[in-house]
């Protein structure tokens, strides 16, 4: 891998981590098309650590007032004062990040099995198309009033449930959720809120996994890479911050129809060059 190529796919990951179109999706595509060795698993996890530092940006207050709540439920339980009011909003948010984290501990087994259908163009392609079909349901449905004060542990639940689906790759990640949170009635402003505030749990269990596995089998990580691995982190970090504020513009708007006909066309156009044979000169393995 060069440093160019580090860069584009850190411009790319920067981008469609945010945007509903599949970071995951597009970063093996890419890879594959442009004759690169098999997918660096390793650079993509990192790829999408650096896009969880861009929401810890965006959402520094959110997350500091969680973090602040968490030790006061503590305390707070063994405290002699009875408390009858209804918790504070930012330690309700705690724990609907929980429970629609849980579902994940279901892909945990077959996570392997998993990533491996993402070394299948034609798959990833296929799932694109899936992912245009969702973001076009999306944009039908009728605008919600559920915020953390009044979704349901059901609510949050079926966002997980559609988290842990869209681990295949091609499908949005944050497309799925947002999605899923439209369907049960979220505000379009906190469906996109509480989606990306529930990738943190997510993101960081992924990237310990996967850094786990390539100390285990490597030792370490290879140090000739490092520098092209930084270079991408950063790329990422910085496109992914302006891409979360134009999400939570055209979420309010309701203008995620349009990435739609972009996955659409996205998936056509990859199965297409499928077909015809690209990249004409195979991958090395």
């Amino acid at each position: 891998m060069t440093y160019f190529m580090s860069a584009v796919l850190g411009f790319v990951q920067g981008v469609a981590e945010f945007l509903p179109i599949s970071s995951s999706g597009h970063l093996t595509l890419f890879q594959y098309f442009f004759c690169m060795e098999a997918p660096d698993q390793l650079f993509n996890v990192l790829l999408h650590f650096a896009t969880l530092l861009a929401v810890c940006v965006v959402y520094w207050q959110d997350i500091w007032e969680m973090i602040v709540e968490f030790f006061r439920f503590f305390g707070d339980m063994f405290s002699r004062e009875s408390r009858r009011e209804r918790p504070p909003e930012a330690r309700r948010m705690v724990l609907l990040i929980i429970v629609g984290t849980l579902p994940l501990f279901l892909v945990l087994p077959v996570r392997h099995k998993i990533e491996a259908l993402g070394s299948n163009p034609i798959f990833v392609s296929c799932a694109l198309l899936v992912t245009g079909c969702i973001l076009f349901l999306s944009d039908q449905m009728a605008r919600g009033r559920k915020t953390a004060k009044s979704a349901t542990l059901l609510d949050v639940l079926l966002v997980g449930v559609a988290q842990g689906c869209a681990t295949i790759p091609g499908l949005s990640r944050s497309g799925c959720t947002i999605s899923a949170g439209m369907l049960r009635g979220f505000d379009r402003r906190f469906a996109v809120r509480y989606s990306f505030l529930m990738s943190l749990p997510a993101v960081l269990g992924a990237t310990l996994l996967e850094v786990l596995d390539v100390l285990e089998l490597e030792g370490g990580i290879p140090a000739e890479n490092l520098p092209k691995y930084l270079l991408g982190m950063a790329i990422a970090a910085v496109v992914g911050y302006f891409s979360i504020q134009l999400v939570k513009l055209l979420a309010d708007k309701g203008r995620f129809g349009a990435f739609a006909f972009y996955c659409w066309g996205a998936g056509v156009l990859f199965l297409l060059l499928n077909i015809m044979g690209w990249p004409l000169v195979p991958a090395a393995a």
